[in-house]
């Protein structure tokens, strides 16, 4: 039976750091107690808990940006404005909350309320339990990948068991250490949730909304994970398991004259898990990005790609715009998605060699990218060639989602990072491949409530 998109909470919940060592603090006082096992099922219904996710990386990457001054001003003297111009220090002072920590951190705690405590409440059956665990399985795996690829170095199988990685507790508990589990660990729980996850029968293979964790999302977590470990061979047979479970594709002939038609994001069937990145209004396309679309015929330029002024009039002084958040209801996904795993399918084929099966791969996306007419598939000699070529769909699929960012960092160790450059107000920033400012900086609100958390180096 289907149900209703829950929009209620059993609980309040509310990151903080009011006191040393605690990161979530609960007000107690006329609230519902956490009993049943619908209730657990509630908090990973409520969009508010486990719908959110980052936002500077979304400014931090080479596909976003503008040299207008009217954006500039915007955005120059805020956060938004240090993640953009690779800050030492992204927050404005010592005092400052870290959104996107606070919000991956406030998730986790929901998944944790959740996974130490289903399996003991009450009005439910052991199979709506189990499903309830591996939900939140699946949930605090994309949260603590996301989390260690934000702060924390890149996975480096050399140096992954020794590099701080970020606090991870996996407690229902509001205070307790909070000192940095090294890159190795943080993964091999990301590992050890998902496989948990999949090995649980009522765990469905496709969800009832793309909200809902489900099997075809906890393949594409472990092809996501992999790939960023670099083990191609996993994360081939991991995006070929979800795609086995859910593999539609929108066709963007059908938006060529508008959006009437286009899917909520709940029921988009190239979404696998919606996981929403903000800011949700318009983010002006770099000009790094738009000469990925030199010819103008890919209907990712032509339909997804704006003047400023389709968000309204606030927005038209900018020249293009990626408007994927403004229509639908779609905001800018950072969770798994079906064209995500047919890119990462493709990627390892091109790295075992394979070409022709890359170009494969990436020629059934890309028949839903053109018109018929301006179709033409693509082809390789080889698997170098190939892999360019799925590292570039990746940049023109993928646009505006903050993966990008992600990406400058992993293919460092294959020497395709560029040096990157951007002038903010007047002031020209340099980003070299490998650069510390990869990584963020930890708020020093938190390394100052909780000592044991060591700041990445600077």
């Amino acid at each position: 039976m289907k149900r209703k998109i829950f929009i209620y909470i059993g609980i309040v919940l509310a990151v903080a750091s009011a006191s040393c060592r605690k990161y979530v603090e609960i007000p107690i006082e006329g609230r519902r107690v956490l009993e049943n096992t619908e209730d657990y099922a509630s908090l990973l219904y409520n969009p508010n808990n486990m719908l959110r996710s980052y936002s500077y990386p979304i400014y931090a990457g080479d596909d976003v940006g503008s040299d207008n001054d009217t954006w500039q001003n915007g955005i120059a003297n805020n956060s938004n404005g240090r993640a953009y111009s690779w800050a030492s220090e992204i927050m404005l002072n010592a005092a400052q909350e870290d959104n996107d920590w606070t919000n991956l951190y406030y998730s986790i705690y929901v998944t944790n309320l959740a996974i130490v405590n289903v399996m003991d409440s009450k009005n439910g059956t052991d199979a709506q339990k189990r499903k309830v665990l591996a939900q939140a399985l699946v949930n605090r795996a994309f949260y603590y990948l996301t989390l260690v690829n934000i702060y924390a170095k890149q996975y480096d199988a050399a140096t992954a068991a020794t590099d701080p990685g970020v606090p991870m507790r996996l407690d229902d508990l509001v205070t307790g250490s909070l000192d940095r589990k090294s890159v190795q660990t943080v993964y091999n729980q990301i590992l050890a949730d998902l496989n948990q996850a999949l090995s649980i029968s009522e765990l469905p293979n496709v969800g009832d909304y793309t909200t809902d964790a489900s099997k075809a999302a906890g393949y594409a977590l472990l092809a996501r994970t992999y790939l960023n470990m670099r083990n191609f061979t996993e994360a081939k047979k991991a995006a070929e398991s979800a795609l086995s479970l859910q593999s539609g594709l929108l066709d963007l002939n059908n938006y060529i004259s508008g959006f009437t038609n286009y899917p909520q994001r709940h029921v988009d069937p190239e979404v696998i898990l919606c996981k929403i990145a903000g800011p949700i209004g318009a983010m002006p396309v770099s000009n790094a990005q738009l000469t990925l679309f030199a010819d103008s015929v890919d209907l990712r330029y032509k339909v997804l790609i704006k003047p400023g002024s389709f968000a309204g009039t606030y927005n038209a002084y900018l020249p293009y715009i990626y408007v994927k958040a403004n229509i639908a209801n779609q905001g800018y996904m950072s969770g798994p998605t079906v064209p995500e795993m047919f890119l990462i399918k493709a990627e390892c084929e091109a790295r075992a060699n394979d070409a022709g099966a890359a170009v494969t791969t990436l020629n059934t996306l890309r028949k839903k990218r053109f018109t018929a007419a301006d179709y033409r598939d693509l082809t390789a000699a080889n698997g170098t060639a190939a892999l360019q070529l799925a590292l570039l769909e990746r940049r023109r699929e993928l646009m505006g989602s903050g993966m990008r960012w992600f990406d400058q960092r992993r293919l460092t160790k294959d020497g395709l990072t560029p040096t990157i450059t951007r002038v903010l107000k007047g002031t020209t920033y340099t980003l070299e491949p490998g650069s510390n400012r990869y990584t963020f900086a930890i708020a020093q609100k938190y390394i100052d409530l909780n000592p044991e958390i060591t700041q990445n180096p600077r």
